[in-house]
């Protein structure tokens, strides 16, 4: 039998492996109507290629190791007093300055199934159960603690903690499924994002492999009560965070990987632009005290993965493979987690770029959070809090 026979027909066995899935294997096979599509990229010469030679976040201080089980966000409070950090059993926790303890919760129905365990990840299962506080805000005025919670929507919660309120669970209509990130404006309006409104953050990989677009941006007005839809059709929106004016606020969206401007004031207002291409998939993103922008970028992007974003059928027939979710993702990503945070000026210049491209020492980052000369950076994907000395 000739070679090229022989390669036809394993081919065909592979293309019908593919096509029926016998065994399961593809990370999506539990969702029938899973689909890919499309990501609206940007040409590859506009990719950032700045590094950090150094690797100076390989400089951080690892805090709290096991302590905290996927710490999201860094918040302060009015007092200057924390961090807080929801964690990934659904509870907000408060460092008093010498150990952590329980802030709030999100979840009414909390129960056995949230004690602790070995990692991050082992949360997922019950996380619709527990509760999964993501990003965090205080109002600088009241000292309410305002949350984003990935399955319970908009909360907040008093000065005192507790059990959290909820505030909205939808926009018209359309329910709220994975609430992600935040931040207040000076009125008590709230800039949200809900980064699906077909997947949930338990089936995180099924979003970021299908990169739908059914993400959103919102406000919630506390005055009206009223959720208002601000940018639709969005692939898989982020962090946000209010420029240092008040005049607009950025978020991410993380497919194509975009930091987008969107005016609330002006001529512009109620008007959406890119600000800045970032050079991977971006996480959360906070103001600093001068203005600029912090973004916390999960890797770099690769070559395979630009090519894949551009052809949704070809990523589909990779992911039907017999290959774990697990080594998708490590594919995606370049071979290993590696952090990485970038700052941009307002008006979307590149600043500065700190990272550990090698992953020894910080190995992901969800947020930075800058304050008194220190950047304090939380993962949703590690035990620990990173702090790095400016």
């Amino acid at each position: 039998m000739r070679p090229a026979t022989v390669l036809t027909g394993l081919f065909l066995l592979l293309a019908i492996y593919c096509a029926i899935d016998p065994f399961k294997h593809a990370p999506f096979s539990d969702f029938p109507d899973f689909e890919t599509y499309e990501i609206d990229m940007p040409a590859w010469s506009e990719v950032p290629t700045e590094r950090d030679s150094e690797n100076l976040l390989q400089r951080s201080e690892i805090r709290f190791r096991n302590q905290v089980q996927g710490p999201e966000s860094m918040a302060f409070d009015p007092q200057g007093r924390g961090p807080y950090t929801g964690v990934a059993d659904g509870r907000i926790l408060f460092w008093n300055g010498q150990s952590w303890a329980d802030f709030a919760y999100t979840s009414p129905n909390r129960s056995e199934l949230c004690d602790p365990k070995p990692s991050p990840l082992s949360y997922l299962k019950n996380e619709h159960i527990c509760g999964r506080p993501l990003g965090l805000r205080f109002d600088k005025r009241t000292g309410d603690l305002y949350i984003a919670d990935a399955y319970f929507g908009l909360m907040k919660v008093g000065p005192e903690g507790g059990v959290a309120t909820s505030l909205t669970t939808e926009a018209e209509g359309v329910p709220l499924r994975f609430t992600n990130d935040l931040d207040i404006d000076e009125e008590g309006n709230i800039y949200f994002t809900d980064s699906s409104a077909k997947y949930q953050r338990r089936h995180f990989m099924q979003l970021v492999f299908s990169a739908e677009n059914s993400g959103r941006v919102l406000k919630y007005n506390p005055n009206t009560k009223e959720t208002t839809v601000l940018v639709r059709n969005i692939q898989f929106p982020n962090g946000v965070s209010l420029s240092k004016d008040g005049s607009f606020f950025v978020f991410c969206e993380g497919a194509p990987g975009r930091l987008w401007k969107y005016w609330l004031k002006g001529e512009k207002a109620g008007t959406s632009e890119v600000m800045a291409i970032l050079p991977g998939f971006p996480d959360n993103v906070r103001t600093n005290e001068k203005g600029e922008f912090w973004v916390a970028v999960h890797c770099r992007r690769t070559m395979y993965s630009y090519v894949c974003a551009f052809y949704p059928k070809l990523r589909k027939f990779l992911l039907k493979l017999p290959i774990s979710a697990k080594i998708q993702y490590l594919l995606n990503i370049g071979g290993r987690i590696h952090a990485l945070v970038v700052k941009y000026s307002p008006e979307g210049k590149l600043l500065q770029i700190l990272e550990d491209s090698q992953g020894k020492v910080v190995k992901a980052v969800s947020e930075v959070e800058e304050k008194d000369g220190k950047l304090w950076m939380g993962s949703v994907l590690m035990p620990f809090v990173a702090v790095y000395q400016l």
